[in-house]
C-alpha cells in the first residue's frame, strides 16, 4: 500500500509546477487528489492526463482569494469523495516590483491569493478534518518569507505571514490531531524560472551549496512526508527545501 493510501487530498495551485508534481506524487502513493486551480483549461487537461495514467483525481476550479469560490470547491470535494484528510495550500502568484514602483493593487493581489487564500482554504476545510479525527495542513512559504528578497515586498510579506499562520494553527489544532506545517522552497525549476536570463540562473546556483536549483520533485517529496503518517509528531515546523541557501 502507498503512503497515502485512500487519503483524500486537496492541492491548490496544482495545474502546473510544484502543485502538479505534488498531485502526481500523492496519487502515486494512493491518494485521491483534488486538483484545485484558477486555470480551468489547464486544470482539465492535467486531470485527463493523470486519469490516463491510472490515478484517481478530479479538477475543481477555484479562486482562493474569494471565500465563496473556496467554499464551493470544498463542497464539491466532499460530494466527490465524502471526506478530506489533507490540504496543501500551494496556490500563489507574484507581482514583483521595487517598493518605489509597486502599486497598491500589486500588493493587494499577492496578499489576497498567497496569504488570505491560505486562510480561506484552511478555515473552509477545517470542519471536515475535525470530522475525520485526524488531518494534515501543509502551507507553502518561501525563503523570501524568511530572509526577504529585493523587489518582493508583497510576496515576502505574504510568505512570512504564512509562517505565522502555521505556528498559530499548529498550537490551536494540535489537540484535535491536526498537524499544521509549512514548506519553504528555495530557487526551484518552474515555469517562472524559465523566463530568467541564463546569467541570473548561474548566479542563483552559485548561492546554493548544493550547486543547483531545486526540482519540483524535491518540494513534492517534502509535501509527501508532511502529509504522511510518518510526520505525525511534526507540528508547527517550517521545512526549508532550499539546498542550504541561507544557512
Amino acid at each position: 500500500m502507498g503512503r497515502l493510501q485512500d487519503k483524500v487530498a486537496i492541492i491548490t495551485g496544482s495545474a502546473n509546477g510544484i502543485g502538479l508534481e505534488a498531485a502526481r506524487t500523492f496519487a502515486k502513493e494512493g491518494a485521491k487528489v483534488v486538483l484545485a486551480d484558477f486555470d480551468e483549461d489547464t486544470g482539465r487537461k492535467r486531470e485527463q492526463e493523470l486519469i490516463g495514467d491510472g490515478y484517481e483525481v478530479t479538477f475543481i476550479q477555484v479562486n482562493v482569494a474569494e471565500r465563496d469560490s473556496v467554499d464551493q470547491m470544498v463542497e464539491e470535494a466532499m460530494n466527490q469523495y465524502g471526506g478530506i484528510d489533507i490540504l496543501v495550500n500551494n496556490a500563489g502568484i507574484t507581482r514583483d516590483a521595487m517598493l518605489s514602483k509597486m502599486t497598491p493593487e500589486q500588493f493587494k493581489q499577492v496578499i489576497d491569493v498567497n496569504l488570505t487564500g491560505v486562510f480561506h482554504c484552511t478555515q473552509s476545510v477545517l470542519p471536515h478534518l475535525i470530522e475525520r479525527g485526524k488531518g494534515k495542513v501543509i502551507n507553502t512559504s518561501s525563503v523570501s518569507g524568511t530572509y526577504g528578497n529585493v523587489g518582493q515586498s508583497n510576496y515576502a510579506a505574504a510568505k512570512a505571514g504564512i509562517i505565522g499562520l502555521t505556528k498559530s494553527w499548529a498550537k490551536e489544532l494540535g489537540r484535535k490531531n491536526i498537524n499544521v506545517n509549512a514548506v519553504a522552497p528555495g530557487f526551484t525549476e518552474t515555469a517562472m524560472v524559465e523566463t530568467v536570463p541564463d546569467h541570473v540562473i548561474a548566479a542563483m546556483k552559485q548561492q546554493v551549496p548544493m550547486g543547483r536549483l531545486g526540482k519540483t520533485s524535491d518540494i513534492a517529496n517534502a509535501y509527501l512526508y508532511l502529509a504522511s503518517d510518518e510526520s505525525d509528531y511534526v507540528n508547527g515546523h517550517t521545512l526549508h527545501v532550499d539546498g542550504g541557501i541561507m544557512m
